[in-house]
């Protein structure tokens, strides 16, 4: 009997949830939920606060301590839980954890799911033997959305296999400022490519549907807006951005990515112009909320509520501080490891200094992004469904990707691909290292212990070996990072061989721990370089680095340029492909590679920024954005307008005839830019407008086809509306430039 009215109730909730709107669903909880439910549903709290420790240590595996989870549950009525706590842990520990704090939850009066978030940035990273994916700003190099988006759906499927719902990505921020440390997590310098990518991930991540299935994951943007671009280049410093350029810049890709649907949004941790974005209700709530109409919820960063008093000094205490931050807009406390949030938040709705108003908006966002989780229906996961985790098709995915990514800056008489049976030395600080493939954010926040929980994977060396057989290849570390180790030992070896393979760069890093005074990569590196090239032995450089190190003292020594980023687990089999020419790289530069310290300009810079006006230190990159050499050679033939003026009703079709006129099959990003002659605000050099990626087989030709409508055109005013002015503009793509119209 009892079978049976469970059975009962189950059909009608699932007969309810199709004939209740999840608005209505929303609506009806919050009615009935208390002051201190509504309260717990708006704080999150980190899993380490409630994991057993030994001597000050985490336990291993990891390990509840029930009494802390309970009272965080049963006494606060906690809604939210995220991180891992230290170390990656197996997916089975995972899927326990979750199973043991939604049991608790669903103890509870109301049944409320808890909302369990995680940093799974370019794979579900924290759960241990999960694909790591190459990162952002690699990804971005392949300039190709519909392969990142197969990887997001992939890292969502793995997400989920670990019974985690909900993922802290994509990172939408601009990444224009080369000293910042986390410009490696971004999608470029440009808002197109950004957006275009953003789209395409969010889409991987959750799904088609408004309500995510088993193997998909709520998506959050982050960090809305402007976190990149801080005036020193250090992380969660100030940034100076008026809103003419934030509107323009920073804040397209976010509109974009709202529009495609995305559940969640994480907060700015620093301020712009003086006022810390967590307090800053024109921005979270005016633009955010009220024009581009976003109903998900709001989450603040790492303890950055308590921070407006702790740093920013913009509140006195704790209490000024909550009530500054959810009046401007925040849903949700990232606390994040305490319940003061909890209690003052009650006190302070008591006290009538934030509306009940206020707290029933963040509740309901908090459970409508529950609901379109499915974790009312599904609040765990069953192990069974998840058979692909780790599996040979999602690795093969995550090698294919990688191989687009790789980009080419620099082939000095077709030096590459390398011939076998050449006898090879494998040098610099990156050539054994799975930490500086891979970056932060693997298994450790910091990216620190790659080297041990990836060393089932290929490191360039190792790869290399694998590739060109052990018995052609030497190596010899040369130096660290930051340190000289045995050049005599390195240049020895380089004798030995026809050609040195360097991989220089950075080791690890994200956040505050990653912010460095010098853009520069390390003396200990020029040096070993320096010491190789006195041998007269080619140089190919290897580049493993989240920034655009700067290399112009060195670049001259080097007769080929790699520029890997970081490449996750699969980069090393993949750039020893390349070498060996079974990889015929595609990758474009995502962001302008800046030639020297003071001059780091972006490609959409102003006329008064070009060497025509600025003879000394006017733009003069290293490298361009968009840049990327190919083993065989595209020629741009026959570009066409199909009107040359414009108007509102009549768009234009641009084509041009792209020709592979080299000797092997390759892949060409076609990049269309277009610059607007005179306008009301100064007007940059050019802008990406479109791309298309495409494959050909030698000597074969295609015509690529692009539509130009006047809102590729506009601009943001100084009144702040987005404008399209009549006037002349051109068209360039591969060299070729055109003229137009708009009327």
């Amino acid at each position: 009997m009892k079978k049976l009215l469970l059975l009962g109730a189950f059909t009608a909730t699932s007969f309810l949830g199709y004939t209740q709107s999840i608005d209505q669903k929303v609506e009806s909880l919050v009615s009935k939920m208390t002051l201190e439910e509504k309260a717990g549903q708006m704080t999150q709290i980190s899993v380490e606060a409630f994991l057993k420790s030994t001597n000050g240590a985490l336990n291993e595996p990891h390990e509840f301590d029930m009494a802390k989870l309970e009272e965080a549950i049963k006494k606060y009525k906690v809604g939210s839980i995220l991180n891992v706590g230290g170390n990656a842990q197996t997916v089975d520990v995972w899927r326990n954890r979750i199973e043991t704090i939604q049991k608790l939850a669903l103890q509870e009066r109301l049944k409320i799911p808890v909302l369990y978030g995680i940093d799974a940035i370019r794979g579900n990273n924290y759960t241990l033997n999960a694909v790591m994916f190459p990162q952002q700003i690699a990804q971005a190099a392949s300039f190709n959305p519909a392969m990142a988006k197969k990887a997001a759906a992939v890292a969502a499927y793995e997400t989920r296999a670990s019974f985690i719902p909900w993922n802290f990505s994509p990172v939408l921020d601009l990444g224009r400022q080369p000293v910042w440390p986390r410009i490696w997590e971004t999608y470029g310098e440009d808002p197109y490519l950004v957006s275009e990518m953003g789209k395409a991930v969010v889409q991987g991540y959750q799904g088609d549907g408004i309500v995510t299935d088993k193997y998909h994951v709520s998506a959050c943007l982050k960090h809305y807006m402007g976190y990149s671009n801080p005036l020193s280049g250090h992380d969660r410093t100030p940034a100076w951005i008026p809103e003419r350029e934030m509107r323009e810049y920073f804040l397209p890709q976010f509109a974009a990515a709202v529009k495609a649907g995305a559940k969640s949004v994480m907060v700015n941790s620093a301020e712009i112009n003086g006022i810390p974005v967590h307090a800053n209700k024109h921005i979270l709530t005016d633009i955010l909320k009220g024009e581009l109409g976003f109903k998900g919820l709001v989450v603040s960063d790492w303890q950055d509520i308590q921070y407006l008093y702790q740093r920013h000094r913009v509140a006195k205490d704790n209490k000024e501080a909550i009530t500054i931050a959810i009046n401007a807009g925040i849903d949700m406390s990232m606390v994040p490891t305490d319940f003061i949030f909890t209690v003052d938040l009650i006190e302070l709705v008591k006290e009538g200094k934030i509306p009940m108003s206020r707290i029933d908006d963040a509740v309901k966002r908090i459970l409508k992004v529950k609901y379109e989780t499915g974790l009312f229906d599904n609040p765990t996961g069953n192990a069974k469904d998840y058979p692909l985790f780790n599996s040979a098709a999602h690795n093969q995915l995550n090698y294919d990707l990688t191989a687009e990514c790789i980009t080419l800056l620099k082939n000095t008489d077709n030096i590459l691909p390398l011939s076998p049976g050449k006898k090879i030395l494998v040098t610099g600080p990156s050539a054994n290292s799975m930490r500086a493939l891979n970056g932060g954010w693997a298994r450790v926040w910091q990216g620190t212990t790659s080297d041990e929980t990836e060393k089932d994977k290929n490191t360039i060396l190792e790869a290399i070996r694998n590739v060109f057989g052990a018995a052609n290849v030497q190596y010899s570390a040369g130096t660290d990072f930051d340190k000289t180790l045995d050049l005599k030992d390195a240049v020895e070896k380089a004798a030995q061989a026809d050609v040195i393979v360097l991989c220089i760069g950075e080791t690890s890093y994200t956040e505050t721990p990653g912010n460095i005074g010098d853009l520069r990569i390390s003396d200990a590196q020029i040096a070993l370089t320096r010491a190789l090239a006195a041998t007269g032995k080619p140089i190919v450089f290897v580049l493993t680095e989240g920034r655009p190190r700067i290399i112009s003292a060195i670049e001259p020594l080097s007769a080929a340029v790699l520029h890997t980023y970081l490449s996750g687990n699969e980069g090393g089999n993949v750039i020893a492909d390349v070498l060996a020419g079974k990889i015929n790289p595609s990758g474009k530069l995502p962001y302008t590679y800046p030639r020297t310290t003071n001059s780091l300009v972006n490609y959409y810079h102003k006329y008064t920024e070009t060497l025509q006006f600025d003879e000394t230190a006017g733009y003069n990159p290293q490298w361009e954005f968009g840049y990327g050499l190919s083993y065989t050679q595209f020629t741009y033939s026959n570009l066409k307008l199909s009107n040359t003026t414009l108007t509102n009703s009549k768009a234009i079709n641009v084509s041009v005839d792209v020709s592979n006129t080299g000797k092997v099959t390759g892949k060409e990003t076609v990049l269309l830019y277009v610059s607007d002659e005179v306008a009301s605000i100064t007007p940059e050099v050019k802008r990406l407008r479109a791309f298309e990626k495409i494959e050909l087989q030698p000597g074969q030709t295609k015509t690529v086809s692009f539509t130009i409508d006047k809102e590729k055109l506009s601009f943001i005013n100084a009144q702040l509306q987005r404008v399209t002015e009549p006037g002349d503009f051109s068209v360039s793509v591969g060299g070729l430039k055109a003229a137009f119209k708009y009327e």
